[in-house]
């Protein structure tokens, strides 16, 4: 036990500040420079051993990507639940199913003819599942792609549509909630709902600040639209209190109750919201920015779901299709932010482009067999959605080694590569590790669920030894810092292993 107070002391030490950060490398590296894997593991089983975890369970698997031998290995076998590295099979997957330069689509038809300006007819838009109608990839305008398209119509001529704005959403199945998500995360922007069309991630972006005039709670969303009601329920209190401020969206409607506290002198709190019904969402959206821009809509934004007779898209004329970002661009989004919505968006995707329809048990279904082709023994593992969010996903840390060597040999592995969080740089990763020697080298997919932290990814020796790593804890109730910092003290020793 001395020599594992003696690690963790060093860590904190380590990550506690710059200047001791580089005394703490330069007076460690001489004593852990040169050692065996049998030391190593050793120092491993004396890491994980940590009391704090006596009541928790640690899934553990370190293999060296050149020779195949094992670093450590601690219930390699064993079905933990991964949280977040499920994005790891999501867009491995996506990758290879789809290709790194893979661009969603989304069309845009004329259900009617062109009598001069006038569109005498519906606009239809037609998604595929595209996630990035948003800010997200055009400096933070959420209006981008739908002011693109008015100007588009605009140019064709069009200047009053005297009929529907329709949301085709039905290469998607209406499902939009993973299996075995929490009820109660359906508000949070974490769990926004898949959906063939979307916009903003399905979300709308609230801010709360205080009225200086009146010194009261002040609620404002963008988009600004009556497609969602919101409650205010915040009161300011003293700046000597507290600021919290939550959400809460009644189920299966758009009433968000926006309510807590905010100091006097705070600055604006900003929060995200989930709607009902993303398609019909976008429609209200997309109608409104139209009309701003000076095109006069007479009907109504619409889900197709709401139309009395089937779309004929032989009788339709196409007037253009919005293209996405590439495949590799998006999941930089997935995996270095671990976005939700991202993921299951790609799973069914994966479903709809290999499995013609676009579900989250299609995908599954396409993700398998090249989880096979990996030697991954699909059978004995439970993936349910593409993010992770649900508790019911389960797969062994050898699985997930065994996903990221065959990544390590693929002709996709730079994109998957690139697309991981780096220590003490980006993403989830972003703060982690930092002034240490693991810093830059560490690429890796963090997980978190209650009770669930997970780490996997590749990281390079001292001797420049490529290595994957899969490090989950399952069922602790200690805070969660203290996974972690077991976590990036791991992460620390491969950054300083040396065999020679």
């Amino acid at each position: 036990m001395v020599v594992r107070l003696f690690y963790v002391s060093l860590f904190v030490l380590v990550i506690s500040s710059p200047f001791f950060a580089q005394q703490a490398e330069r007076d460690t590296v001489p004593k852990y420079s040169y050692q065996t894997v049998s030391e190593f593991w050793s120092q491993m089983n004396d890491i994980f051993n940590d009391p704090n975890f006596s009541n928790a369970e640690w899934g553990v698997v370190i293999q060296s990507l050149e020779t195949g031998e094992y670093f450590y290995k601690r219930n390699e076998d064993k079905l933990m639940m991964p949280a977040s590295n499920i994005k790891l099979f999501t867009t491995a997957a996506g990758l290879i199913l789809l290709g790194s330069d893979y661009r969603f689509s989304t069309s845009v038809y004329m259900n009617g003819k062109l009598d001069g300006s006038t569109l005498r007819g519906d606009l239809v838009v037609q998604g595929r599942g595209d996630p990035t109608i948003s800010g997200r990839f055009y400096d933070d305008d959420m209006f981008k792609v739908y002011n693109d398209w008015a100007d588009s119509l605009s140019n064709l001529g069009i200047d009053e549509i005297t009929g529907n704005i329709i949301g085709d959403d039905n290469s998607f199945d209406e499902v939009g909630l993973g299996t075995g998500w929490s009820w109660d995360y359906e508000s949070e922007w974490f769990s926004a709902p898949s959906s063939a069309i979307s916009f903003n991630d399905n979300c709308i972006n609230i801010s709360v600040y205080v009225n200086k005039a009146n010194n009261q709670p002040q609620v404002v969303t963008q988009p600004n639209t009556k497609y969602v009601i919101i409650l205010n329920k915040v009161a300011t209190v003293p700046n000597d209190s507290v600021t919290s401020i939550n959400i809460y969206r009644d189920m299966g409607t758009n009433v968000v109750t926006v309510y807590g506290t905010i100091k006097q002198n705070s600055d604006t709190i900003n929060t995200f919201a989930t709607v009902n019904n993303p398609t019909q969402y976008s429609m209200v959206v997309l109608k409104d920015v139209l009309r701003k821009k000076g095109i006069v809509i007479d009907g109504y934004p619409i889900d197709v779901d709401d139309i009395s007779q089937p779309l004929d898209y032989t009788k339709m004329s196409k007037l253009f299709t919005q293209y996405s970002p590439p495949l590799k661009e998006i999941i930089k989004v997935i995996n270095k932010n671990s976005q939700n919505f991202f993921a299951e968006q790609l799973l069914k995707t994966i479903g709809l482009e290999k499995e013609n329809f676009g579900s989250a048990s299609k995908g599954i279904e396409a993700e398998n067999k090249i989880f096979r082709e990996m030697g991954i023994n699909t059978e004995g593992m439970s993936i349910v959605d593409g993010s992770g969010l649900s508790r019911l996903d389960l797969c062994t840390p050898r699985q997930i080694v065994t996903l990221l060597s065959y990544m390590y040999k693929s002709k996709y592995f730079i994109p998957f590569y690139n697309s991981l969080p780096i220590a003490g740089v980006d993403g989830t990763l972003g703060t982690r590790m930092q002034n240490t020697k693991a810093q830059g080298n560490i690429r890796a997919k963090t997980g978190f669920l209650e009770g669930v932290r997970s780490l996997s990814g590749y990281a390079f020796t001292g001797d420049h030894e490529p290595v994957a790593f899969s490090i989950i804890v399952n069922n602790f109730n200690v805070p969660i810092k203290l996974a972690e910092n077991i976590q990036d003290l791991v992460c620390l020793r491969l950054a300083n292993f040396r065999r020679k």
